[in-house]
């Protein structure tokens, strides 16, 4: 029985192993100092093929090539895995300065052949040093053989353009870790984590001539906030040296010498950033969005009953700082009901930007039949890359609402409010009343009332009365900042009542989240401030031209502080969270209590 079951378990590994690609790959290091020996290896999946070398006359082949081959298998849960590693290995030593390009390794396999990359190699002499690592010529705060730079890769941005940080450390001694890492703040920037992998080994890089192990630590992606230079203040760490500790044996010491670990505080030195503000020409529909983006929109159907609803999606794709982009407005006729639209965003953070997909979705309600157009919806965005203004535009959606096609229905007019039809409840059938209707001849024409000659002026006048107030009503709301001025107080008072929610379900980080949304929406629609320019600096030049009390200014800085901080370390203290929503709540009434407003 044995037996079988291994027969079995060679025949599916044969089996395996025959429906594998076949791959080779060379491992190489990219740069080695001149006269340093090293190795270069090619590993093929697959045994029993030829392998052919590439031309390695630019180095002295010390050795090779040497083969070593091992192969695993594992069955888990009746599933067979295996793996196959042939490996061809020789030993070069580096005997001119330069940079040198390996030529693809060949592997023969059944007549077919199998090529890998080819590999670049530099050889540097390290007869100078660098001092700080920099190419500026920059002190660095520690000494030339270990430190650590923050690496910009664009000193010069437009409003809204991304840009990377990465905290990187250049070393020539041994490290044993790194502990008590400090980032900056990056005050004046919206700031994304970057996905790092963890730092387990350094790699070999030429920095101006000498060989330093390097690696990154983190890295960042920035959107700055406002124009101008914006400096960043230094990040610091702790790294932990092996130090070799002293004998006094003279014969044995090196062979029983013990190492400790030493800390050592490295510093950046500060970065400055120039924010160029954007061009002059924005299109009426740009909302601050910076990059490249495309646009596309969609209904759940075309043809509905009055009072049905449509859902209605606007799909912006793309990459930039499509995080900040707000909802358009669709301007669809009253005769269509429009509720606040739901966001939502499927968005990744590379060193490339923030891309992805941002959905707007709407729920339509049309209160009346007929044919109705939902029209295209025009997005603006700036284009670093061109350095110019572009806009999109979704198409049109025709839709028509049928009449309620049951009879029973209540008769529907503008506005949601319906007529009940008249019936007569308790009978199926009333009687004719045969009786006179009991009417009399007046002795008097109407026209002789003085009260019909009266009602004329009288309704004139309620009718310009009438006219006179739509218009003023039509006035008040054509004007957008007034109307989002008017309805700040009722908008946040709404997300207050979500963040109060998050807190009766101690959801800290929820509340925070909300607590934050609901002021910075407030100050927005207030101060008439658009979204992509809402930072803490501009509220404070805005709440200081209206003369706020300075301590309310100060509530206005704790509760955006406290509420930013808990964004990335969630309090979990209760009293603290409900003390925070008390000052915004108090922030809130205050201004508009004294009716405060940009005039």
């Amino acid at each position: 029985m044995k037996k079988t079951v291994l027969v079995i378990v060679q025949l599916l590994f044969i089996c395996r192993l025959s429906g594998q690609d076949i791959n080779l790959v060379v491992e190489a290091p990219n740069v080695v100092a001149l006269g340093e020996q090293f190795t270069v290896s090619w590993t093929a999946n697959k045994r029993g093929g030829e392998f052919i070398a590439p031309d390695l006359d630019d180095f002295t082949i010390l050795s090779g090539p040497r083969t070593s081959f091992s192969q695993s298998t594992q069955i888990v849960n009746g599933k067979v895995t295996s793996s196959v590693s042939n490996t061809y290995t020789y030993y070069l030593q580096a005997t001119k300065e330069g940079e040198f390009i390996l030529d693809p390794g060949k592997f023969v396999y059944e007549k077919k052949e199998y090529l890998s990359s080819p590999a670049e190699i530099e050889v540097v002499s390290e007869g100078q040093n660098v001092q700080g690592g920099s190419s500026d010529n920059r002190e660095s705060p520690g000494s030339d053989e270990l430190y650590v730079r923050l690496v910009i890769d664009k000193n010069e941005v437009f409003l809204g353009e991304h840009l990377v940080a990465s905290l990187k450390i250049y070393s020539k001694v041994n490290i044993s870790g790194i502990q008590e890492v400090k980032y900056p703040d990056f005050n004046s920037f919206l700031k994304e984590d970057l996905e790092t992998e963890p730092l387990r080994a350094l790699e070999r890089e030429n920095v101006n001539g000498s060989i330093y192990g390097t690696g990154i630590l983190q890295r960042f992606l920035l959107y700055p906030q406002r124009t101008g230079s914006i400096e960043i203040e230094p990040a610091s760490l702790t790294v932990l040296l092996q130090q070799k500790n002293k004998s006094g044996d003279p014969f044995f010491g090196d062979f029983f010498s013990t190492f400790s670990n030493v800390p050592k505080v490295l510093a950046t030195m500060p970065e400055s950033i120039t924010v160029k503000p954007l061009p002059p020409g924005k299109p009426e529909t740009f909302y601050g969005a910076v990059g490249s983006f495309s646009a596309r929109s969609a209904v759940n159907t075309d043809t509905v009953n009055v009072n049905d609803a449509i859902t209605y999606k606007i799909f912006l794709e793309g990459k930039g700082n499509i995080q900040l982009t707000p909802a358009p407005d669709l301007g669809l006729p009253p005769d269509v009901e429009v509720y606040e639209p739901e966001t939502s965003s499927d968005l990744r953070n590379t060193a490339s930007g923030t891309s992805g997909t941002k959905v707007f979705e709407y729920v339509l309600i049309p209160r009346y039949h007929g044919e109705f157009t939902i029209p295209g919806m025009e997005f603006s965005y700036f284009d670093p890359g061109t350095e110019s203004y572009k806009t999109i535009k979704t198409r049109e959606h025709k839709l028509f609402v049928r009449k309620s096609e049951d009879e029973d229905d209540p008769a529907t007019v503008y506005g949601g409010v319906s007529k009940e039809n008249v019936r007569f409840l308790g009978k199926d059938i009333r009687f004719i009343d045969t009786s006179g209707p009991g009417l009399t001849l007046s002795s008097k024409l109407l026209i002789e009332n003085r009260l019909y000659i009266y009602s004329f002026p009288a309704v004139l006048l309620v009718f310009i009365i009438l006219i006179i107030l739509r218009r003023e009503h039509i006035k008040r709301n054509s004007d957008i900042a007034r109307v989002r001025n008017r309805k700040a107080a009722g908008i946040a008072a709404k997300r207050l009542r979500s963040a109060s929610a998050c807190l009766n379900t101690t959801d800290t980080e929820g509340f925070y989240s909300e607590l934050l949304k609901a002021l910075w929406g407030y100050l927005s629609d207030k101060f008439n401030i658009p979204l992509s320019e809402l930072n803490k600096e501009r509220i404070n030049s805005v709440v200081k031209d209206v003369k706020l009390d300075n301590e309310l200014i100060d509530e206005v800085n704790e509760v955006i502080d406290k509420c930013e901080y808990a964004r990335y370390s969630p309090d979990s203290d209760i009293t603290a969270a409900e003390e925070i929503y008390r000052k915004a709540e108090k922030v809130i009434k205050t201004i508009e209590k004294n009716n405060i407003s940009l005039k």
